[in-house]
């Protein structure tokens, strides 16, 4: 069973100061807590399926850590032998954040807007830090009396752009209570410090973080925004790219030799990364919504938002009050099994019930009910299963009580719409892998690009993960990184 937010405190020692201070939770239950929570961050989001990748940013992981308080001398046996799990997940969402207990995570999208490996370097330790000064048990413990605000979209709060609110949609409790808490201006400043220390002292160049942040800005200026409502508490990366530097000068004062950069090896090494959203796992085309992987496809009403997800497919209507789920349900052999199960689970008696086969002629079985939410507002909810190629597919779709009937015929015809994908073109569609370029002769970003890029990027696109300007002449023999298509 998951722990939730107690009523009770421990004092323990915080790893970073050697002092003892009050906490939500003891260390072995924020161990406990990350463990848990990890698998279900990895169902949701995705794992980046690539062996060298991954084992290389848990040796990166590996020596921020020794470098950290965690594996100092002086720290407590208990903090010293925590094992920590360092991942990369398959998101395009550029991000990164820790769970407590040692769980640390950027996403593919984080690491191909990096141009080195001492950026990487700040970044984990950043996260590392909010980990060793256990922000996540004393952000629960000031929730207890009241000071926290519960948010939308932040993962530990500790994101650096963030994941949309519609990412959460299948965690349990413990991990919607992780994911909605905010870290305070003061811990990320922290954390920031620690990320430039525990860099630092592993040899990385640590005022090299500050580009990062550079781009961060550029990500948010382009988005027609100055920084989103659920960064409000974090330091403004603007402030951050002047920040990192002066941090990094403290350690440089120090006699800490700072020389590692690992540009050209950072590069090589996420060569043939995937950028953008990856098609083969769902992409959109006039309306219609395609999965090659599982070779099916279905319609959805104009204007609607489609988040794709690993576990799920989702599709929120323009006013943010209709919305459909479509998903596997890997129990039921039957589309009839499939929703009387879902009904038996939720002790709910449905209004109607009927066969209905989508337009490719496959099995299908629908029920409609209404349920009332605890603040007394009803719901009423169409659920759909349909049997196709060994598997049964499951829709949710839901709105407000009075608005069903506006939203009926939409959620029937998509459902119905449901078939086998057979275009080849769409079949066989590629992701977008980022290539490297060497540049033989001096020239700008804008005349080294090809006519056409894949997948609509724009040029402005390629200038920002690169850290350059469209019109910034660019020196012989630096690596480029380019979008590319098979």
């Amino acid at each position: 069973m998951l722990f939730t937010f107690s009523s009770s405190c421990v004092v323990q020692q915080s790893p970073v100061s050697g002092v003892n201070r009050a906490y939500a939770y003891s260390w072995n239950q924020e161990v406990e807590i990350g463990r848990q929570v990890d698998s279900e961050i990895v169902a949701e989001f995705g794992y980046y399926n690539d062996e060298i990748v991954q084992n290389y940013f848990t040796g990166l992981g590996e020596l921020i850590l020794e470098n950290s308080h965690m594996r100092r001398e002086d720290t407590a046996e208990q903090f010293r032998n925590t094992e920590f799990t360092f991942r990369i997940l398959d998101s395009p969402v550029v991000n990164a954040f820790a769970l407590p207990g040692g769980y640390v995570y950027v996403t593919r999208g984080l690491m191909v807007h990096m141009n080195n490996e001492a950026q990487l370097a700040v970044v984990t330790g950043h996260e590392i830090g909010h980990v060793a000064a256990r922000h996540a048990s004393q952000r629960g413990l000031q929730q207890m009396v009241g000071q926290i605000v519960v948010i939308g979209g932040a993962i530990l709060g500790q994101e650096l752009l963030g994941l949309p609110g519609e990412s959460i949609l299948n965690l349990s409790g413990t991990a919607a209570q992780l994911l909605f808490l905010r870290n305070s201006r003061e811990h990320e400043r922290e954390s920031d410090r620690l990320g430039v220390e525990y860099a630092a002292k592993s040899g990385f160049d640590a005022a090299e973080g500050a580009a990062f942040f550079t781009t961060l800005r550029r990500l948010s200026d382009r988005a027609g925004q100055t920084l989103p409502n659920f960064l409000s508490t974090h330091p403004d990366p603007g402030q951050r790219e002047r920040s990192i530097p002066e941090l990094a000068l403290v350690w440089a004062e120090r006699g800490v030799e700072q020389n590692r950069v690992n540009g050209r090896e950072y590069l090589e090494m996420i060569r043939g990364m995937t950028f953008g959203e990856n098609p083969r796992n769902g992409f959109t085309e006039e309306g219609i919504y395609y999965h090659p992987e599982l070779e099916f496809q279905f319609a959805y009403p104009e204007n609607w938002q489609i988040v794709n997800q690993p576990t799920r497919v989702v599709a929120i209507s323009p006013g943010r009050d209709g919305v459909m789920i479509l998903r596997t349900d890997p129990d039921s052999e039957t589309a009839r099994e499939s929703v009387g199960s879902f009904l038996r689970a939720n002790d709910i008696e449905p209004e109607s019930e009927r066969s209905l086969r989508s337009s490719g002629r496959y099995a299908g079985y629908e029920a409609v009910f209404t349920i009332e939410e605890e603040n007394g507002d009803r719901l009423k909810v169409q659920i759909y299963a349909v049997e196709y190629a060994g598997r049964v597919y499951r829709f949710v779709n839901y709105t407000d009580e009075d608005k069903f009937s506006s939203y009926s015929m939409d959620f029937t015809l998509s459902v119905a719409s449901f078939n086998a994908l057979t275009d080849p073109l769409k079949l066989a569609i590629q992701p977008v892998r980022i290539e490297l370029v060497e540049v033989q002769q001096s020239i700008s970003l804008r005349e080294l690009l090809p006519s056409e890029l894949p997948m609509q990027i724009d040029p402005e696109e390629v200038a920002i993960i690169n850290q350059l300007q469209l019109d910034e002449r660019i020196e012989a023999g630096s690596l480029i990184k380019i979008p590319v298509q098979d």
